[in-house]
């Protein structure tokens, strides 16, 4: 699971989540195509019309583009575009969850920030 996504969340949305985390990593740059649906599908063990529903989330928010016959491709601008989104959407969203657990056991935010992960 990687930090874009929750347990809870519905499957798409983990899907949703696993890709945008790629291409925020770099695995996928503008004008690179994406896995097909089937593909996707088989990796991760899920129904093909929720890999489809991922990827329509995608299209809809103009990070990519499909080629008919051809496949899905990453549009240019998307990174950017979508590293601002999901910005906005941890602040928004996770942030103040992650800000009361912090207060609630009462960590220094300063120790968090100079730990190492293990």
């Amino acid at each position: 699971m990687t930090a874009l996504e929750h347990d809870d969340s519905p499957v798409y949305l983990k899907l949703r989540a696993s890709i945008a985390a790629a291409i925020l990593r770099g695995e996928y740059r503008a004008g690179d195509q994406l896995p097909s649906v089937r593909a996707l599908a088989a990796e991760h063990g899920a129904n093909p019309l929720t890999v489809a529903k991922a990827y329509q989330s995608f299209q809809d928010d103009d990070y990519v583009e499909v080629r008919r016959g051809v496949g899905m491709f990453v549009l240019p601008g998307a990174v950017e575009r979508l590293r601002v989104a999901e910005r906005e959407r941890f602040l928004k969203g996770h942030w103040p969850r992650v800000r009361d657990h912090i207060a609630l056991l009462g960590l220094d935010v300063n120790e968090l920030l100079d730990r190492e992960i293990a």
